[in-house]
């Protein structure tokens, strides 16, 4: 059985770092592309941040570019989210969810129902 467990979160204040994880078991961990996510209260999904595990190929969405950093160590199956000058608007749930890479060369804007597997979430919430 797959799973993705996300930690890491927590209550930060504004302008500080968090450093988020998605643990990956159960899969052939070099096959898949993870992305992270969050969702707020009233607001819709947003991707921010996606990594190929084998090659190591980045993407980033525009309201996270140069703020969060996504990596992956290919021998503890996690991918990271590095979360630097942290703002209240990031508040939020975030979840990580991996797709078998070969199938799906390019994840960044992939509709959410085409993701192999979704962790429950980690809540991240910015004090101003």
């Amino acid at each position: 059985e797959v799973q993705l467990v996300e930690s890491g979160g927590g209550l930060v204040q504004a302008g500080k770092s968090l450093k988020l994880s998605c643990a990956a078991s159960g899969m052939t961990f070099d096959d898949y592309t993870t992305g992270w996510f969050r969702q707020a209260p009233g607001k819709v999904r947003e991707g921010l941040a996606w990594i190929n595990h084998m090659h190591g190929i980045t993407a980033y969405s525009d309201s996270v570019k140069g703020r969060f950093t996504i990596s992956r160590d290919i021998a503890k199956n996690t991918v990271f989210l590095q979360m630097s000058a942290l703002k209240p608007d990031d508040t939020a749930v975030y979840s990580c969810a991996s797709v078998w890479a070969l199938a799906t060369p390019q994840a960044k804007g992939l509709r959410y129902d085409k993701y192999d597997y979704w962790g429950q979430g980690t809540q991240v919430t910015v004090s101003s």
